[in-house]
């Protein structure tokens, strides 16, 4: 494995209202990025198509238009867009994660799609629960995607937005010995506030899980503002809170974040610091306590669908607890689950 692994983590603006055009931007970016030596590439939260910030600023009775038309724009996986973002990862041997609205028969999904250098999606996990006004738009995840995943760059964790104030979710990344974190959030939205707790929450995460942590946040400009603000008066809302930016595991910025338009951070990532971090403070090895505070997660998906014999084949009688979720240290799941 790479000692150093140069990322680069995009601040986007999508093309609103159209999964075609903001999937041919990402796929752009992506060879941008690798022209310049990137061998992981980061973008934003639902930047495919774009982030839902109409039910932000307007009420559930009014967003009903808006709801189905991102639902017609949003990304099915695999699919069309899943495999132009593949062959631009393969063309240009990097890895990239990248937040989309996945489109799951009549539920939308605030999903990360993580591929391999290869073009393999190696990954397709879900945001365990939307926030706030998401909640009326996205469906919830389930533990499945609460693991690191094995790359071309590294052991490489995911979370999305404020799944990072969830401290348990954190955790289950760091036990699982992640060495990158990709870490999204949706940009453009709420002001400097929401910038600044971006910045302290991807810091603390480095520090506390000892690992390099790259972010990517969208970005609206003013023509989209006032596009999707409408008749609102609510465009205050939708400016500030970006905060694009790579940080070490000793909790350092690596390069001058970038809080305003679209762009790039690029920065090499000496993956032998992870080492000189946790030597002091590993939060999952030595610092820890497993005899007085543990996780007891269940990482295995939650299908809709049971076959009756193998339902009670796997459970058992109703008196008898659940299988445990596999131990992500065990052979046979060590290695993460390929998608087509």
């Amino acid at each position: 494995m790479p000692r150093k692994v140069r990322a680069a983590a995009v601040q986007l603006s999508p093309v609103l209202f159209s999964r075609e055009g903001t999937t041919s931007k990402v796929c752009d970016k992506i060879a941008e990025a690798a022209a310049q030596g990137a061998e992981l590439v980061v973008f934003p939260e639902t930047v495919v198509p774009y982030y839902p910030y109409f039910s932000f600023i307007k009420a559930p009775a009014l967003i009903g238009a808006e709801h189905l038309l991102l639902m017609e724009e949003a990304v099915v996986v695999p699919g069309p867009s899943t495999e132009a973002i593949s062959q631009a990862a393969r063309r240009a041997g990097a890895v990239v994660s990248i937040g989309v609205n996945e489109r799951d028969h009549g539920t939308l999904y605030n999903t990360q799609l993580l591929f391999d250098a290869d073009g393999r999606l190696v990954q397709a996990r879900r945001k365990i629960t939307p926030t706030y006004h998401e909640r009326m738009i996205w469906g919830q995840g389930d533990g499945s995607g609460l693991r690191a995943v094995d790359t071309r760059v590294g052991r490489v964790g995911s979370l999305a937005c404020w799944e990072h104030y969830n401290p348990l979710a954190r955790y289950a990344l760091m036990a699982d010995h992640e060495e990158i974190h990709v870490a999204a959030f949706p940009g453009s939205l709420v002001g400097d506030i929401f910038r600044e707790q971006i910045e302290v929450t991807i810091r603390h995460h480095a520090l506390e899980s000892g690992c390099f942590v790259v972010n990517a946040t969208g970005f609206l400009t003013e023509e989209q503002v006032a596009l999707v603000a409408g008749d609102t008066k609510l465009e205050r809302a939708l400016r500030g809170g970006c905060f694009t930016a790579i940080v070490s595991p000793e909790g350092t910025l690596l390069a001058p974040p970038l809080t305003e338009g679209e762009g790039m951070v690029i920065a090499d990532l000496d993956l032998a610091l992870l080492a000189k971090r946790k030597r002091m403070m590993d939060s999952v090895g030595h610092y820890s306590r497993p005899e007085l505070l543990s996780v007891l997660i269940d990482r295995r998906s939650q299908p809709h669908l049971h076959d009756k014999k193998t339902a009670l084949n796997a459970i058992g009688t109703s008196h008898e607890p659940l299988p445990a979720a596999p131990d992500s240290h065990h052979e046979d799941d060590s290695t993460p689950p390929a998608y087509s």
